[in-house]
């Protein structure tokens, strides 16, 4: 299981961002939507989560901004910049390179 988890963590990035695509969501949200979508695949804790958002803030990825709604806490809400959309698209090419090669050498047929 070490060759996934290694592989979960260099794509967690690119997951978020594609997540972000679609529309501005929090960490809790985000969190949710990798494990549902993935079915379980991917599964990152709020301790991994929230370092790695605050890290794509910092590198303008991603701007965050807080929304008050009436009878719940505050949250920070996501959403992806011109930035962010073109480091999407530069991993969505590295990613299909990657898999397509992996494929290829593993003998593996569908990719």
């Amino acid at each position: 299981a070490m060759l996934v988890d290694e592989l979960k963590k260099g794509t967690t990035p690119l997951l978020v961002l594609a997540l972000l695509e679609v529309q501005p969501r929090h960490g809790y949200e985000l969190s949710k939507l990798l494990d549902a979508q993935s079915r379980g695949v991917v599964h990152i804790h709020a301790a991994s989560l929230y370092p790695l958002l605050y890290r794509l803030e910092r590198d303008g990825w991603i701007e965050g901004r807080w929304v008050e709604k009436p009878g719940q806490r505050r949250r920070r809400y996501y959403h992806i910049t011109a930035e962010g959309k073109r480091q999407l698209r530069a991993q969505r090419r590295e990613w299909a390179d990657f898999v397509r090669a992996v494929g290829q050498l593993a003998g593996v047929e569908y990719a």
